[in-house]
């Protein structure tokens, strides 16, 4: 990214750093320099039902660890660090996040669900549901970035 003049140019994917800009306003779509990121205009075009708990999601993601990059894959907002971390798997009822290689990251996450070779699962129906799990989302975010560092 290059900052210069006030003017921000995002490449590939990166997350929008706008100056006195918190990870969590970025997240939200608050940043005032003009660009707006792919996953900025994913919620955008989308208009999901659940638009608010997974801003909500994406902030807590993104505010858990600064070493985190959103982008869209799949056609779905996905954050990564040294691959692939999590992706959104929208849902009517509940926002639903698909951990790529949840069983693999270190520590006890009872939250995570599923017992396939390799991916888990996070759910979250309500505000209510993400503040009870929000320490633990931000945790198995934190210890994949440890992980993969």
């Amino acid at each position: 990214m290059i900052l210069g003049l006030g003017v921000l140019l995002v490449r590939h994917g990166a997350d929008q750093q706008g100056l006195g800009c918190s990870r969590a306003a970025r997240s939200a779509g608050q940043v005032h320099h003009g660009a707006v990121n792919e996953v900025d205009q994913w919620f955008l075009d989308k208009a999901h039902p659940l638009d608010e708990l997974m801003r909500q999601v994406r902030a807590v993601i993104l505010d858990a660890d600064s070493r985190v990059a959103e982008s869209i894959k799949w056609q779905t907002p996905t954050f990564s660090f040294h691959g692939n971390i999590v992706s959104f798997n929208p849902a009517k009822n509940f926002v639903s996040l698909l951990f790529h290689r949840g069983a693999e990251i270190p520590g006890d996450h009872p939250r995570l669900e599923g017992d396939g070779k390799l991916t888990r699962t996070m759910r979250f129906r309500s505000s209510a549901e993400l503040e009870a799990g929000r320490a633990e989302l931000a945790a198995v975010i934190r210890a994949w970035c440890d992980w993969k560092a």
